[in-house]
């Protein structure tokens, strides 16, 4: 995304009183697999760029604004999402990466392969956000993490591709029903040409309820989705379905014993 159309969008979504505003994987770097290419000085360039960009917009427009990032550090490249508010920058550096022979980010980047931690959590106007990348959707310790934070909405930029269309939409409705919380997942677009390979992003950036049914989404074109959310809807789902209360007994009568 140029410079040009992050500035409209967040002035778009400042007119409408946006309070946080969520951006795809690769959506600032280049892929993954350009990335692997480019110079470590080249990258380290465009992440001083737009770490001082992002903080500017958002004490600008005074909002939240969650990005993925690559920066460099010590002379490693590490995958991470910054979190930047008018007053702070944090970030969270991606625990489980992906591994695979055509796709190997733990390979390339020196984000350490730990015990996992509890994910980003933070507030705004008291509504609590957890943030995690894509591929950590499919982890359950993850999401254990965050349920013990009691977390109303899970913020997830993803990078997804080839045929998994289906399969994300149900993994992402699936954990915002068992967890009874809001699930933002902003997904990239475009395409990438690798030889004779085409990876098309198909985006399908989705937004759903702490009941599980998916209350907006997007195409595969570049767009701007705008939502609200209510804390009160994320209490009412949790009492109507006591999922935490009924795991909540059994550990109470566990310790008992």
């Amino acid at each position: 995304m140029s410079s040009t159309k992050l500035y409209n969008n967040i002035r778009i979504a400042s007119k409408k009183g946006v309070k946080l505003l969520l951006l795809g994987e690769y959506v600032l770097n280049p892929f993954f697999k350009e990335l692997q290419s480019m110079s470590m000085s080249m990258i380290k360039e465009q992440a001083t760029h737009q770490i001082k960009m992002l903080k500017e917009l958002s004490t600008t427009y005074s909002m939240t604004i969650v990005a993925p990032l690559v920066i460099v550090k010590k002379n490693g490249i590490y995958k991470t999402i910054a979190k930047f508010s008018p007053s702070s920058t944090s970030y969270y550096q991606q625990q489980i990466l992906i591994n695979y022979t055509h796709w190997n980010e733990e390979k390339f980047f020196a984000n350490e392969v730990k015990e996992i931690t509890t994910p980003m959590i933070f507030q705004v106007d008291g509504f609590k956000f957890a943030i995690i990348n894509g591929f950590e959707l499919h982890f359950d310790e993850i999401f254990q993490k965050i349920s013990e934070k009691k977390v109303d909405c899970v913020l997830v930029p993803s990078v997804s591709t080839f045929d998994s269309f289906e399969r994300w939409k149900a993994l992402i409705v699936s954990r915002a029903f068992t967890n009874n919380c809001y699930i933002l997942r902003a997904n990239r677009i475009g395409e990438f040409q690798d030889g004779d390979n085409s990876w098309k992003f198909y985006g399908d950036s989705i937004f759903t309820s702490p009941d599980g049914d998916i209350l907006n989404h997007l195409g595969n074109k570049e767009e701007l989705m705008i939502v609200e959310m209510s804390h009160t809807e994320v209490v009412k789902s949790r009492r109507s379905w006591g999922f935490t209360e009924s795991i909540k007994k059994r550990v109470t009568s566990s310790n008992k014993g």
